[in-house]
């Protein structure tokens, strides 16, 4: 138990920044994931092989929503399965940055899985809408455009976040962090993606998770529309 308090110890002071991170991520999975990774180093897990947990929590919560009859139970299952595949996907940059062990193809792996996590997830509520149309009311085809649309605007989202941050300057060594803003912890919170799994808690009430859903892809929109405008801006000042 000593070593697992000690990890933890040590974790504590080697947190990514919270700038431009949500409320749910800052205060609620990346502390779940600190533990994670503090008994993952116990066990002596490698990142990517927590990575690989992850992997497992999400995508069996993915095929679950794709092949199972909605219903409460499921919901809970499926919302409790996510929360913990994106535990231990917080779980493993810490466990890296706590080993010294970061390394290239572990980036790569963690942004692979995530990418397929997302496109997965979405595709799979497409695929439940139209083999359960009665018990979502999903009947009219309009409706499995909504996944699509959800999906377009996560995977962009993603991919242009990671993209931006690539290709913007790195701080000059030394220069002071940027204070995290709580405003923007609160805005970002409709798409968390930690938030996002909420929504599955309510696969038992049929309709109301379809508009529920509906509703989240809708900001997601809204937000990517948002975000390449902020992106574009910022980096039109960059000189390469």
């Amino acid at each position: 138990m000593a070593s697992v308090q000690t990890a933890l110890r040590e974790l504590r002071g080697a947190q990514k920044s919270a700038k431009g991170v949500s409320l749910y991520s800052r205060f609620v999975n990346r502390p779940a994931g600190r533990y994670l990774a503090a008994g993952g180093h116990v066990l002596g897990l490698t990142p990517n092989q927590v990575t690989l947990i992850s992997a497992a929590f999400s995508f069996a919560a993915v095929a679950a929503v794709a092949f199972a009859a909605p219903s409460w139970g499921l919901g809970i299952a499926v919302w409790a399965a996510l929360a913990v595949g994106f535990a231990f996907d917080s779980a493993d940059g810490q466990l890296a940055r706590l080993r010294g062990s970061g390394s290239a193809a572990g980036e790569w792996l963690d942004h692979v899985v995530d990418a397929a996590k997302l496109t997965a997830l979405h595709s799979c509520v497409l695929i439940a809408f139209y083999r359960f149309p009665e018990a979502y009311g999903t009947a009219g085809d309009g409706w499995l455009l909504v996944p699509l649309g959800f999906q377009f605007a996560a995977v962009v989202t993603f991919f242009g976040g990671l993209l931006t941050e690539k290709l913007k300057p790195r701080p000059e060594p030394g220069s002071p962090a940027t204070a995290p803003s709580t405003l923007r912890a609160v805005a970002l919170l409709p798409v968390d993606y930690g938030v996002f799994c909420l929504v599955f808690l309510l696969l038992g009430g049929g309709p109301l998770f379809a508009w529920a859903y509906a509703a989240l892809g809708a900001v997601a929109v809204l937000f990517l529309l948002a975000f390449l405008a902020k992106w574009f801006r910022e980096l039109s000042a960059v000189r390469r």
